[in-house]
C-alpha cells in the first residue's frame, strides 16, 4: 500500500536522517574535544608562508628546532627513531633507531641534548645532539606523549588532560596542572611546544592545536588547522596532525603530521 502523502512522508524521512546525522556529528566532535563543543570555539586562523618536503614514511611524534637545526622523533614499534633533518630539502642528515621494544614519542632539545619519550615503556632517553650518543635514560610513571622545555621545566603530556612539569636535571615531577576550557577538562594533549610563554599542544585526534597558560592550565586559544594537508589529493596514507616546532631565534612556526609529505611554515592571526 502506498502512503497517502508520499511527498510529506519522504520529507519527514529526510528530516529524520539529517537530524540523526547532526546528532552523531556533534557527539563525535564533542567526544574528540572531550565535552567541549566545536561549534562554540573561537579559533585563530592561519596562513601558509612556505612548504617544505618531509619524509612520508615518518610517523612524526616530536618536532623541535635548535640553532636552526630541525630535529624529529618518530614512532611505531620497530620503526622509531630520532633524526636531524634539513628543513629546506627534507634530507635526513643523521638518525638513530630505537630498539624495537620502544615506541618513540615526543622530543625536545635542552642544553645540547635531545630528550625523547617513549609511549608505554615509562622510559625516556637523553642523547647528545652532536652525534646522537645515548647519554642516559630516565623513568616516569605515566604514558609518554609530548615534551617541551618551558625555560625552567620540562613539560610532559600523557594523552590525558594533565601536564607534568619535570625538573630538567633529575626528571622528577615538580608539579602538574589540569588543562581546561570553560570549566571542562581537555584531554588528548599530544605533541607539545613552548611558544612565547604559552604551551602549544596538538589535540589528538583533531586538526586543532590548543594554546595553554602554563601557570593555570587554562586554554587561552585554539588554532584550527583544518584543511592544511589536502589528503584527498595526496593518494597515500597519512595520519593525524602532529608535530610543532618554534624557532625562537627567527619567530618561525612549523607544523606537520604523521606520514605527511610536507612540513608547513605558518603564520597565525586572531580574529577575536
Amino acid at each position: 500500500m502506498y502512503p497517502k502523502y508520499p511527498v510529506l512522508l519522504m520529507a519527514l524521512i529526510i528530516l529524520a536522517i539529517l537530524i540523526s546525522g547532526i546528532v552523531l556529528f556533534s557527539v563525535y566532535k564533542k567526544d574528540s574535544f572531550h565535552n567541549t563543543s566545536l561549534f562554540s570555539i573561537e579559533s585563530d586562523i592561519y596562513s601558509v608562508i612556505d612548504v617544505f618536503p618531509h619524509d612520508p614514511n615518518a610517523y612524526t611524534q616530536g618536532l623541535a628546532i635548535d640553532n636552526g637545526i630541525l630535529y624529529e622523533g618518530t614512532g611505531l614499534y620497530g620503526n622509531s627513531s630520532i633524526r636531524k633533518v634539513n628543513c629546506v630539502t627534507g634530507e635526513i642528515l643523521q638518525s638513530r633507531e630505537l630498539a624495537s621494544e620502544y615506541f618513540g614519542e615526543g622530543i625536545t632539545v635542552y642544553d645540547g641534548n635531545i630528550i625523547q619519550l617513549t609511549w608505554r615503556s615509562c622510559k625516556g632517553f637523553v642523547y647528545a645532539t652532536e652525534n646522537f650518543e645515548l647519554l642516559t635514560d630516565f623513568s616516569y610513571t605515566t604514558e609518554g606523549w609530548g615534551i617541551a622545555f618551558t625555560g625552567e621545566y620540562f613539560v610532559m603530556s600523557d594523552g590525558t588532560e594533565n601536564l607534568y612539569f619535570l625538573d630538567p636535571q633529575t626528571f622528577t615531577k615538580a608539579y602538574s596542572i589540569q588543562v581546561h576550557y570553560n570549566g571542562a577538562p581537555i584531554s588528548g594533549l599530544n605533541e607539545l611546544e613552548f611558544v612565547k610563554g604559552e604551551i602549544y599542544a596538538n589535540l589528538f585526534p583533531t586538526d586543532y592545536i590548543v594554546r595553554i597558560d602554563p601557570c593555570t592550565g587554562k586554554v587561552t586559544g585554539w588554532i584550527n588547522l583544518t584543511g592544511l594537508m589536502d589528503w584527498k589529493h595526496y593518494g597515500k596514507k597519512i595520519d593525524v596532525l602532529n608535530g610543532i616546532a618554534f624557532d625562537k631565534s627567527t619567530n618561525r612556526l612549523f607544523v606537520t603530521g604523521k606520514f605527511w609529505p610536507y612540513i608547513f611554515e605558518i603564520n597565525l592571526f586572531s580574529l577575536f
